[in-house]
């Protein structure tokens, strides 16, 4: 659906760039927002290697299987259907650690992972179940402490003090979270209280 999008958007601005005589005003755009892309990407892809490569002696010294120990109590009160050594716990925990340090493009990967494993868990159902969607709710607020996407696209465009955005953004995603986990249970309570009613 959203490639129609697009499309259509694409095709409105171009027949009426045609019909307003802007065409040489299009293609200038198109170049310069490519050139704009391929600086933007290289700036990207600098901060993401470093940080990439911190997750992996962080992850060599054992530094994220601590902080998994350590979050593994609160995940475990988040999403009490998941058996203790279920792999999804394993996926839900990488997931929310490597969206911590701003890696969302390393955290995708895990997080499909883990809805693959709860949907497993769930029965193979097309249903969302309670874990899923709590899941869902906590890794699209998801808390940051470093975000490094943002650092690099400040750093790309020289801004004076890339990472004075760090404090807010913690402040941010840790409100976005906390809503997210408030929302999440409410809903859940109401289900319950629902369910109990019939």
């Amino acid at each position: 659906m959203i490639n129609w999008i697009w499309m259509s958007m694409l095709i409105t601005g171009l027949i009426f760039a045609m019909f307003t005589g802007r065409m040489e005003e299009v293609n200038e755009a198109i170049f310069e927002g490519a050139e704009e892309a391929v600086v933007l990407c290289f700036g990207l892809i600098s901060i993401l290697v470093f940080w990439l490569g911190m997750m992996r002696i962080a992850q060599e010294g054992g530094l994220l299987t601590l902080l998994s120990k350590v979050m593994s109590p609160l995940v475990r009160r988040l999403f009490p259907e998941v058996p203790k050594d279920h792999p999804a716990m394993g996926y839900i925990l990488s997931n929310m650690t490597a969206n911590m340090f701003g890696l969302g493009n390393a955290a995708t990967p895990m997080g499909i992972k883990a809805m693959e494993q709860l949907k497993e868990l769930n029965g193979g159902k097309d249903e969302a179940s309670r874990s899923m969607i709590t899941f869902l709710a906590i890794n699209t607020a998801s808390l940051t402490l470093i975000p490094t996407t943002v650092i690099a696209i400040r750093m790309t465009y020289d801004s004076e003090s890339p990472g004075e955005i760090i404090g807010t953004t913690i402040a941010a995603t840790a409100v976005a979270v906390i809503s997210a986990i408030i929302i999440d249970r409410f809903f859940h309570w109401r289900r319950v209280q629902r369910a109990r009613a019939k």
